[in-house]
């Protein structure tokens, strides 16, 4: 029995490592899957001056079913939540990061919660891709994409 356990165990591990794909320097790809993980906790605390700077100036989102939005200030309007509203939970899991020069593309999944002023949680996932730009040996988005998959 124990011997099966972790025959199911090394499949499990062998299917999580086949999901993702990562090419490119091992030194940048640990820089963006570390910003991607600071942004989420950038998204918890609701520190809008944060979010704004993971995104160069000349940045843009394409959100689900909404027009463009560029620029830093109008990103951050858009990150920004209504009073007594929170997120509780944010991840983001990349399947596949691809560095090309000083540009950079990732895709993967997200997920979170969010607290709302009346005490429900409201719980979301979806898809995202987001093109990077390596700014002064910083890795920041250019563009992302997010499209709810829940």
């Amino acid at each position: 029995m124990k011997s099966i356990c972790s025959i199911l165990l090394l499949i499990c591990t062998m299917q999580f490592a086949i999901a993702q794909t990562f090419t490119g320097n091992e030194d940048d790809i640990a820089q963006i899957l570390k910003n991607t993980e600071t942004f989420s906790e950038y998204i918890k605390a609701s520190n809008y001056k944060m979010i704004g700077e993971s995104y160069t100036a000349d940045a843009k989102i394409f959100p689900n079913n909404k027009e463009i939005i560029e620029g830093t200030e109008s990103i951050v309007n858009y990150w920004k939540l209504p009073k007594g509203v929170s997120i509780k939970y944010h991840k983001v899991t990349s399947h596949e990061i691809k560095i090309l020069g000083d540009e950079a593309y990732d895709y993967g999944i997200y997920e979170g919660t969010t607290l709302l002023s009346s005490g429900e949680e409201v719980s979301w996932k979806g898809k995202y891709v987001i093109v990077w730009k390596k700014e002064n040996n910083t890795w920041k988005m250019y563009l992302d994409i997010w499209n709810s998959i829940k």
